[in-house]
C-alpha cells in the first residue's frame, strides 16, 4: 500500500470534500476584508444561525484543540474546574491545552460507561469536595460523538443540562464529530444543542471534509463576551479568515455536512456487519457514529499491520479503532473486512 491508499486509522487522513474545495476557490477571487470582516465569514455565520434555528454568536478557529480550550477558558476562572469523561478528548489528547488557556482550570474526570457522562456521575464529581481547598466545578463538557463512538440522545443531554442548572454549571459540547451524531439520530442540530440545554458547541469541520477549521457557537451569548480577544491572543484570529469560513458555506448551504456524515456512519456499520461472524473478533462499543472498535488477537493485529493497514490501539490490549471518513469507499471497507477475517483465521 502507498501513502495515498485509503486507510482507517483516522478521519483526519481524508482530503477536502468538493463543496469545501469549490467554496475556497470561489473565495480566492479578488480581495476581501481581513480578520473576519469579509462576506464569507458573515455568510458562514448566517448559515449556522439558520441551521441551528437561533441567533447564536459564531467564531472560527484553526483546530479542535484551540476551539475546545478557548471555549472552556471562557466559561471558567483559573480556580474553577471542568468535569469530563475519563476518555474525553480534552483529557486524553489535548496536551493540557484546556488548563493552559484557562490559566490553570483543572479537569476532573469521571468514570463512564461507553464514554458518556450521566447526571449521577456529574453529581458525584461535583459534590465530592466543596471546600475552598479544591477547584470549584463550573463546567461540564460532553464529547458528541464520544471518543468510543457512542452518541448522546437528546433526553440524555436534557437530563445532564438539568443537573448542570441545579449545580450552577455551564454545559459545553465538544462536537468534533457532531455531524455524525446528527446523522445517526436523525435529530436537528438545535435538538442536540441549545434546545437540550447546551450553552456552547465546538462544531468540527476537519473530520467531515474540510482542510482546517472549527466553529465555536455560543447559544448563551452572554458567555461570548470578549471571546474574539481570546481568539486573537491565542493566535486563532486568521488574517485571511475567509479561507476558514468559506468552506463552511460549501458544507452547510446544501446539506453536504450531513450527507457526508451519514455516508461515514454507514461505512462504519458495514464494516461491523462484515466482521460480525469472524471467530475471535468482538465489538467493544456500539457502532453509532463513524468509528468501529474491535477486540482482536495480538497476532491478528500484527498481521494487519504487516499487510499495510493503519489503525490505533490506544483503547487497551487487543482493542483497535477503525474510522470511516466522508470519502470512504465501500470497496476498501470490504477489503479491510476480508483481511481482518484472514488475519484471524
Amino acid at each position: 500500500m502507498t501513502d495515498q491508499t485509503q486507510q482507517f486509522a483516522s478521519d483526519n487522513y481524508s482530503g477536502i470534500c468538493p463543496e469545501a474545495w469549490a467554496a475556497m476557490a470561489e473565495a480566492n477571487q479578488g480581495h476581501q476584508r481581513a480578520y473576519g470582516e469579509d462576506q464569507w465569514t458573515a455568510r458562514a455565520a448566517d448559515h449556522f444561525r439558520a441551521l441551528f434555528e437561533t441567533d447564536c454568536e459564531v467564531f472560527f478557529a484553526f483546530n479542535g484543540t484551540a476551539a475546545n480550550s478557548l471555549a472552556l477558558a471562557s466559561l471558567c476562572q483559573s480556580y474553577h474546574s471542568v468535569i469530563c469523561s475519563e476518555t474525553a478528548h480534552v483529557e486524553t489528547d489535548e496536551c493540557g491545552a484546556p488548563e493552559f488557556f484557562s490559566n490553570g482550570s483543572k479537569l476532573l474526570t469521571a468514570h463512564t460507561e461507553q464514554g458518556k457522562l450521566t447526571p449521577a456521575t456529574i453529581r458525584e464529581v461535583a459534590l465530592k469536595r466543596q471546600d475552598i481547598h479544591f477547584p470549584k466545578p463550573r463546567v461540564v463538557t460532553l464529547t458528541q460523538a464520544s471518543e468510543v463512538g457512542t452518541v448522546y440522545r437528546p433526553e440524555e443531554i436534557r437530563a445532564i443540562s438539568q443537573t448542570c442548572k441545579e449545580l450552577k454549571l455551564n454545559l459545553h459540547m465538544d462536537g468534533a464529530r457532531f455531524s455524525n451524531a446528527c446523522a445517526f439520530l436523525g435529530c436537528s442540530p438545535a435538538e442536540l444543542t441549545w434546545k437540550a440545554g447546551v450553552d456552547v458547541l465546538c462544531f468540527g469541520g476537519t473530520k467531515n471534509g474540510m482542510a482546517v477549521g472549527e466553529a465555536i457557537l455560543f447559544f448563551n451569548k452572554a458567555l461570548a463576551e470578549d471571546f474574539d480577544y481570546r481568539c486573537k491572543q491565542a493566535g486563532q484570529l486568521a488574517s485571511k479568515m475567509r479561507y476558514l469560513s468559506a468552506p463552511w458555506v460549501g458544507l452547510l448551504q446544501d446539506g453536504a455536512w450531513l450527507r457526508y456524515a451519514d455516508h461515514a456512519n454507514r461505512c462504519a456499520r458495514l464494516l461491523a456487519e462484515l466482521v460480525d461472524d469472524v471467530p475471535g473478533v468482538s465489538l467493544m462499543f456500539p457502532v453509532e457514529a463513524n468509528g468501529v472498535f474491535l477486540q482482536l488477537s495480538e497476532p491478528g493485529l500484527a498481521r494487519l499491520r504487516e499487510w499495510g493497514w493503519r489503525f490505533y490501539t490506544f483503547i487497551g490490549a487487543g482493542g483497535a479503532r477503525f474510522m470511516c471518513s466522508w470519502d470512504t469507499e465501500e470497496t476498501r471497507v470490504r477489503e479491510l473486512a476480508a483481511d481482518i477475517r484472514r488475519a484471524m483465521a
